[in-house]
């Protein structure tokens, strides 16, 4: 870029027109902030302002983007489904969320744009949830004139692979089975079913039923036989009383017997890092090991929004946990609403 001096209170030459400025002024008055383009009038204002300091200009000459514009080009390039745009401001662009779901964020790529001067790009965690409105992510350009090709170097980082940089996966509407695999009061049903409802209703879902079996591989298996079977299989199934180190569990026999499958024992989270997931078919199969650890916000609640927002029961899913695995209350902002309050599990 070009740098020139106009002087406030002296005739500021016409081809300045277009140019920015490198800091804050004040003319007659007014504030013009750093960044702003001078109009001819503006040249024509500075030319009759009170006499003052000589200010630096940044001259754009070719092959340069203002701010502003190369902040819209990185966030054209940054945004996928379920964002919208606000700004820019002061070169900064923020995306907003235009949906109930789960933030995504393809943090090896966010890096490497992000290595790249003078280029930001800064998100909320991958995973979290979040709600319409929400601040998603922010683009933004330091200087106030850029080279486009750096843009353009970091709109090829972000636009690399099969999904976008930063996207909203909202919650599908989905049908829910339940099976509780142990002796439950008929009290403790009830604060059991109250917890669980909150849980998926809280992600926009429905529970179809909840069946209450023997610890037994048969019964297991005719329970889960009613909500995966063709041609109307529910999308997920919660179970509570499974034990997830134990390879003969009823749960895990039924599961091999019904032609599916385990995906993980534990997710590398805590709490809740004894939960399991399997699959049968197109059916998700999430296991906690009570029923009491359904009214605690455990890994769970990272993992439940993922697999209700669309995501696959797959290795894939498990893994993205360790990365802000360790669960303190001071995370639970990245839990959905519901969760937020609860207690964590003793232990």
């Amino acid at each position: 870029m070009r740098v020139e001096r106009v002087t406030p209170g002296r005739r500021a030459p016409a081809r300045l027109a277009g140019a920015v400025l490198a800091r804050d002024l004040t003319i007659a008055g007014a504030r013009w902030a750093k960044g702003r383009r001078l109009t001819a009038d503006d040249l024509l204002a500075l030319s009759a302002a009170d006499p003052g300091d000589p200010v630096s200009v940044l001259v754009q000459e070719s092959g340069e983007l203002h701010e502003d514009e190369a902040a819209l080009r990185l966030a054209a390039a940054v945004a996928g489904p379920g964002l919208t745009v606000r700004g820019p401001a002061q070169s900064r662009v923020d995306l907003l969320a235009d949906a109930h779901g789960v933030a995504n964020v393809r943090v090896a790529e966010l890096e490497r744009l992000n290595r790249i001067d003078p280029l930001e790009v800064f998100t909320v965690f991958d995973g979290q949830t979040v709600e319409p409105g929400d601040l998603v992510a922010s683009v933004k350009v330091a200087p106030h004139l850029v080279e486009a090709a750096t843009v353009d170097a970091g709109a090829r980082i972000a636009g690399f692979g099969s999904h976008p940089l930063v996207w909203v996966a909202p919650f599908v509407p989905s049908r829910v089975g339940v099976i509780v695999k142990e002796s439950v009061r008929a009290t403790a049903r009830e604060r059991f079913e109250t917890s669980v409802r909150a849980k998926i209703e809280g992600l926009g879902s429905t529970i179809v039923a909840i069946d209450y079996v023997e610890d037994d591989a048969d019964a297991v298996e005719a329970a889960m036989a009613a909500f995966v079977r063709p041609p109307d299989p529910v999308e997920l199934i919660l179970t509570a009383g499974a034990a997830s180190t134990d390879p003969l569990d009823p749960c895990f026999v039924a599961i091999a017997a019904l032609g599916g499958r385990v995906v993980r024992r534990g997710v590398p989270a805590h709490p809740g890092s004894m939960l399991w997931l399997a699959r049968i078919g197109r059916t998700a199969i999430l296991g906690l090991p009570t029923c009491g650890a359904y009214s605690k916000a455990t890994a769970a609640d990272l993992l439940l929004p993922r697999l209700l927002s669309g995501e696959d029961a797959s290795e894939r899913t498990v893994a993205k946990l360790g990365h802000g695995g360790i669960l303190t209350r001071s995370q639970r902002f990245r839990f959905p609403a519901y969760a937020r309050d609860l207690d964590a599990p003793d232990g």
